[in-house]
């Protein structure tokens, strides 16, 4: 990554990666290489995908002999696998909400025993210890066995879609620390969410399926040899996303929808039949889990968790008179929602550098969070007014002894504390009791205002630390009471009940925030059970969306630019119709011949870091070379492992076909190659000469050296490329005067180039642009 142009003012903040602050040596000192981001809470180096089909003579030989037996084999397998993600994604689903349910219900209900027996200092300190304990749990099992674990996961599985291929994202391990870390940090009190963790899960098992089977563990079935190539991985990752959705809100079609909205950079048709049959599979497990849930046999589980917050029952008519307090609503939403990603983007800038500093300080924060959320949770029930317990309240009222939404907390027999209704519970809980209906009395506004503030801060504080954590869950329950307390100050304007206007606060928070519009609205649909609501969903969804955008970017695209992925963003900047391709190639080119000396080739690969080298021949009747291809390096390394050497420099490509076969040249499991490093070569292997022929790219993707920067980047993204050949214009040139990769688009690099593009009016101009350029 080039050094970026800092200009000093408040819109640079969103192109400068947290890693900006780390030491000049992260800084990588030629174009072409592999880049850095911050990976979960490490700064790693990073590649792309090779998403392009390899058309190298190999490749045809290779598909010319398939069967149509084959051709079944693959499809079947891709079925298959889809639904074994939904599977397996909806078994660990249940059992992650079956498990913060019992954990986390159990700390309340002896929190709650020991506050009816005026026993208030030994909840307190048992309230928090148990908090501390778990997080203290989770932090450490995450910083010490997976750190990409920590945080949502969604900007990496993400920034994978598009092309970017972050390590250990996708790990076995990163998996483990996902499922357990999750469980243990949301069953800490700390205001995060499950629903990204469930995303990032969903994928690495979609991932992990895909590997192409595992000759460490014997999996070598010739069936699954057929998606060892990232293509097939990520419309399996695709699938998984959906999934992680599904299982998270019971919400397929949402899940579906979310994939296609705000994850997938490439979408078809086929892929949707695909993602829709893996989430049907989750809901149709879930549904059948659920039902032995309600028999009494999950223990504290019960009717909980899996949020599904039926307010069927409630009429959703609303008159014209509705409408200016639901698009205020949206209005407030939208501001709030930009002042949360905001606030949040500074927050993490803070955290990183105090991540920075090493384990203990990770820890240590962690922890110090965990003691403040435990204060302010135990604390603020007190500055609540007790209330009388209604008398046509559908459960008993104050809980004693199990969850419920009558907390007694420190209020005389026969009245409980609303506020402790909301704290005292988990997420989905709480939401439950702010999306019912016919509550509107059960709740104080002065205890309504002061949920909001504190989930406001305190999903802000807690987002960050080094645990697995979500957004979903903490912005939904925020808005929630962001809602109805809008509903409770403008009773007399509205036919809506406060159950209602929580929804929409909802919706508007979650546009505000996230900045998706078809997926949100499908999947608060889906959790409500109540279609009546689709027309003020859509309208709030809208509005929010619209203010918001006015101001920053949604919280993914932020946290992307933050932790310095390279993400190809579908619009191209405004500057990039003023730069032609030749104004950002850099050299000097690294090339080989068509028929190469292996010493070359070695000497090559070790002093560069590129991952695809043009390939020349030299014809008879002119003294230019003409291109032949292009080869990746990981084929390179390959044809050098397994010594296919030649004495000669003569052309030897009917014993290619003989020495190697498809599998060789397959991507190995979790983006892992063979390293150049790792090969050893006699002084006589060097001297002798490889035929690169059979194995190169002979089609692959050129723009000529005028075409403009803006041009380019829309060929590069929607064919999904890593390498995209310069071409000169004159003839008496080489045939390649550079090659372009995803690192040559990003806006970091090009103004480092060109600094004189960079001053304040065309930054401010940029900057309001870009968030809309996607609409025009």
């Amino acid at each position: 990554m080039a050094p970026q142009f800092n200009g000093g003012d408040e819109e640079s903040l969103l192109i400068e990666p947290l890693i900006e602050s780390s030491d000049n040596q992260l800084y990588l000192l030629n174009n072409n290489t592999s880049q850095l981001a911050l990976v979960g809470a490490n700064i790693r180096p990073i590649e792309s995908l090779d998403y392009e089909i390899i058309e190298n003579e190999f490749f045809k030989q290779d598909w010319r002999s398939r069967g149509k037996i084959q051709i079944y084999q693959y499809i079947f397998m891709k079925w298959a696998l889809c639904f074994l993600i939904g599977l397996i994604v909806s078994l660990i689903g249940f059992f992650n909400n079956l498990a913060v349910e019992n954990i986390a219900g159990k700390k309340f209900v002896i929190t709650s025993n020991m506050m009816f027996y005026s026993r208030y200092w030994s909840a307190f300190w048992v309230f928090t210890a148990y908090n501390l304990g778990l997080t203290l749990f989770a932090s450490l099992f995450t910083a010490l066995v997976s750190p990409a674990a920590a945080g949502s996961g969604i900007p990496e599985v993400k920034a994978y879609l598009n092309g970017v291929d972050a390590p250990d994202i996708f790990s076995l391990r990163t998996l483990v620390v996902k499922m357990i870390g999750s469980i243990s940090a949301v069953s800490s009190s700390l205001l995060i969410g499950k629903a990204g963790p469930m995303v990032h899960t969903a994928s690495c098992i979609a991932s992990l399926l895909g590997q192409g089977g595992s000759k460490k563990y014997g999996l070598t079935w010739k069936w699954l040899h057929f998606f060892k190539n990232d293509r097939d991985r990520r419309d399996l990752v695709t699938c998984g996303t959906a999934a992680g959705i599904a299982a998270a809100f019971r919400a397929p079609v949402g899940g579906v929808l979310f994939a296609l909205e705000e994850m997938a950079s490439w979408w078809r048709s086929a892929l949707v039949w695909r993602a829709f049959f893996c989430t049907a599979v989750v809901a149709i497990m879930l549904r059948g889990f659920m039902d032995l849930c309600y028999s009494g046999k999950c223990g504290l589980f019960g009717t909980g968790g899996l949020i599904m917050f039926n307010v069927t029952k409630e009429n959703a008519v609303f008159h014209f008179r509705d409408l200016p307090p639901v698009l205020l609503l949206g209005i407030i939403g939208g501001i709030l929602g930009a002042f949360y990603n905001f606030i949040l983007e500074k927050v993490l800038r803070i955290y990183n550098f105090i991540n920075e500093k090493g384990l203990a300080c990770q820890i240590i924060l962690a922890c110090s969070i965990s003691i403040c959320t435990s204060c302010l949770l135990f604390g603020l029930p007190w500055f609540a007014p007790c209330q009388p317990c209604p008398g046509d309240a559908s459960e008993a009222c104050p809980t004693i002894g199990r969850n419920g939404n009558f907390k007694k907390f420190q209020c005389p027999p026969g009245h409980y504390n609303d506020l402790a209704s909301l704290i005292f519970n988990t997420n989905d809980d709480a939401i439950r009791n702010l999306f019912s209906h016919s509550t509107d009395m059960e709740f104080h506004g002065s205890s309504m205002l002061i949920f909001f503030v504190t989930c406001f801060f305190l999903s802000i504080i807690s987002y960050g630390v080094v645990v697995p954590s979500g957004l979903f869950v903490p912005v939904i329950v925020t808005g929630a009471s962001y809602g109805r307390y809008v509903g409770m100050l403008i009773t007399s304007k509205s036919s809506l009940n406060h159950g209602l206007f929580a929804v929409l606060g909802a919706a508007s928070f979650l546009g505000g925030s996230m900045r998706m519009t078809v997926s949100l609205c499908v999947i608060l649909l889906e959790i409500t059970n109540n279609l009546l609501l689709l027309p003020l969903v859509m309208l709030v969804l809208l509005v929010s969306k619209t203010v918001a955008d006015g101001f920053n970017a949604n919280i993914y695209d932020i946290m992307m630019k933050l932790k310095g992925f390279p993400y190809l963003e579908s619009h191209t900047e405004p500057y990039m119709r003023q730069l032609t391709v030749a104004d950002i190639v850099i050299g000097p080119l690294k090339y080989f011949r068509g028929i190469e000396q292996v010493g070359n080739i070695v000497d090559i690969l070790k002093r560069s870091g590129h991952n695809g080298y043009p390939v020349f021949d030299d014809p008879v009747d002119s003294e230019t070379p003409v291109l032949a291809g292009l080869i990746l390096r990981a084929h390179l390394v390959v044809l050098l492992k397994k010594k296919a050497f030649l004495q000669t420099p003569l052309s030897a490509s009917r014993d290619a076909f003989e020495q190697f076969s498809s599998v060789d040249f397959g991507k190995g499991g979790s983006g892992r190659v063979d390293d150049i490093e790792n090969i050893e070569f006699t002084d006589e292997e060097m001297k002798m000469f490889v035929d690169l022929h059979p194995f190169i790219n002979a089609s692959p993707y050129t723009v000529v050296e005028t075409m403009s920067l803006a041009k380019a980047h829309v060929l590069f993204r929607q064919v999904g490329l890593r390498h995209l050949l310069v071409t000169p214009t004159a003839t008496d040139r080489p045939p390649v005067v550079g090659i372009l990769t995803r690192h040559d688009f990003m806006p970091e690099h090009i103004l480092s180039l060109h600094p004189s593009l960079v001053n304040k009016k065309w930054r401010r101009l940029r900057f309001q642009l870009s968030p809309f350029a996607k609409f025009f």
